[in-house]
This record gives structure tokens, sequence and C-alpha cells, in this order.
């Protein structure tokens, strides 16, 4: 059953203030936050719906908040982000973070909640990022479907002389739908910006049959060079077998892999470009 939301001064017109903490105590009605109250405990959607009760008319979600919505949240989101027309006044609420913007927008609406349209959430975070987590964010707004390149690259027109948009539209070219995650991704892009060959994401191993048998991260399929972030996940013992299974395999079809981890993404990575400009040699 939907959760049923109500403001304060809703709630008023029909219970005294004694019935209101009646009515607490007994758990039939739940506050949700200040001035907001709910007929169940909520959920995470629930909580959202009564934050955007608070606000004013025309308040959506937006940037991260937004991009998790549409499916390509990939940057971590510990605060709300949302949207104001700028004619509006600009509350302060725990928790939540306010942008305006120039440019007018309508919603979207994702599960219900009204959210900043997926191309236009794609490159308000592009713009505001550093560009190690731009490309992450254009590339999984590719992988997630819900935008094209063509309407990446419109929008982008539609934010000119706006600061960061230069960055968005040096990365979009660069976008791949096929980065599997931000690690991925970032670690493509210290690729090409230490002058490299853009590697193919997602690059798949025949065996002798021409049947795909192992999917790297990044590679360079001509000089069987292969390129891997090497996460929490490969520290589990089932996985680590696999893994040396694996290796030995792409080892004996004279594949020549290369390993990196956050240590060397985010302290070193000239590294990273140093180690596969000497494998290309």
């Amino acid at each position: 059953m939907a959760t049923q939301l109500w403001r304060t001064d809703a709630l008023m017109r029909e219970l005294t203030v004694g019935r209101l903490r009646t009515r607490l105590g007994r758990e039939e009605l739940f506050r949700v936050r200040r001035g907001i109250y709910a007929d169940q405990v909520c959920g995470d959607d629930d909580v959202l719906r009564a934050l955007l009760l608070r606000l004013p008319d025309g308040a959506m979600l937006a940037r991260q908040s937004a991009a998790r919505r549409h499916g390509f949240g990939v940057l971590r989101e510990d605060l709300v982000h949302i949207h104001l027309p700028a004619e509006v006044w600009k509350p302060r609420l725990p928790g939540v973070v306010v942008h305006r913007s120039v440019l007018p927008v309508r919603p979207v609406y994702v599960g219900g909640l009204p959210c900043v349209p997926a191309a236009r959430c794609a490159v308000e975070l592009a713009r505001a990022v550093r560009r190690l987590d731009a490309l992450p964010v254009l590339d999984a707004a590719l992988r997630s479907g819900v935008v094209t390149r063509d309407e990446l690259l419109a929008e982008a027109a539609a934010h000119d002389g706006l600061r960061g948009v230069r960055q968005v539209r040096q990365l979009i070219p660069l976008a791949d739908g096929r980065a599997e995650c931000r690690q991925e991704s970032q670690l493509r892009l210290i690729l090409i910006d230490g002058r490299l060959p853009p590697p193919e994401p997602q690059l798949w191993v025949m065996d002798r049959q021409g049947i795909p048998l192992y999917r790297l991260d990044l590679g360079y399929r001509e000089r069987r060079i292969g390129i891997e972030y090497d996460g929490l996940s490969h520290l589990n013992r089932e996985r680590l077998g696999r893994d040396r299974e694996r290796v030995n395999w792409l080892a004996a079809a004279g594949w020549r892999m290369r390993y990196f981890t956050d240590r060397d993404l985010y302290r070193r990575p000239h590294h990273i470009t140093a180690t596969i400009r000497t494998a290309l040699g």
C-alpha cells in the first residue's frame, strides 16, 4: 500500500495537538521529518517525497540524486541534491544541497519522483565534478541507455558559456557506454590524457574456436595487452582462485596483463601511463 504523507498544516485542520501526539504514541502516525508525517514507516523513496513536500513548487532531484534515479549514479551520494527555480527562496535543510540554474528545465518523473531530465543531469554533474569523475558519469549515462551521445552534445551546447562546459565538450567524444565501473572509466581517461591510444573497454578474448572466454576491463587487442582494475572483490579466496586460472590461460595465449589499484588511480597515475607505455613498446 502506498504511503500517505501529510504536511503539519493539513493534519492540524483535522486533529488537535493532543490527538496528533496520541496517534504518534500509538504509531498510527510517523514523523518523517520536520513538518511531514506518514501513515507508516517510510522507505527511501517516501523520505524523498516527504522532503519535496517541504520544498517550494518546482523542486526536483538533481545531480547525484537524479543520476541515481536515472540509472547512472556512479558517484557517492551522501547528500540529497535538489534543483529549484532561480526566482524562489532557497531553504536551508540538513543533508540537502540546493542548486539553481539560469537555464529553464521541466522535470521528468522517475518512480514517481520529479527529476532533472537525464541529459541535463549528466551534463550538469559532469560540469561540476573533477575531470577524473566526469568521464565515469558520461560513460554510465550512455551505458544506462537513457541518453544518447547526440542528446549529450545538444545539452552541452545549451550550457555554452557556463562554468565547466568546456570539460564536458572535451569528454563527450571520449565517453563509452561499454565501461562497467567508475574506476575502469578513470583508468581509460588516465591513459588517454597520457597521450596513449584509447584502450578498448570490456574487451572479449576468444579461444581457438572463436568462442568468447574472458572479458578484460580494458585492452589493446592487436598488441595482446590487457589492463584491469583490482578492487576489493579480488581479495575473496574463491575469486582469487578463478583469477589465477584466468591469468594463467591469458599468459599462455600470449596476453600481457597489467593490474592497477586505487593507489595507482588516485596517488600515482604517472605509474599507470609509464607501465602501459612500456608495454606498448
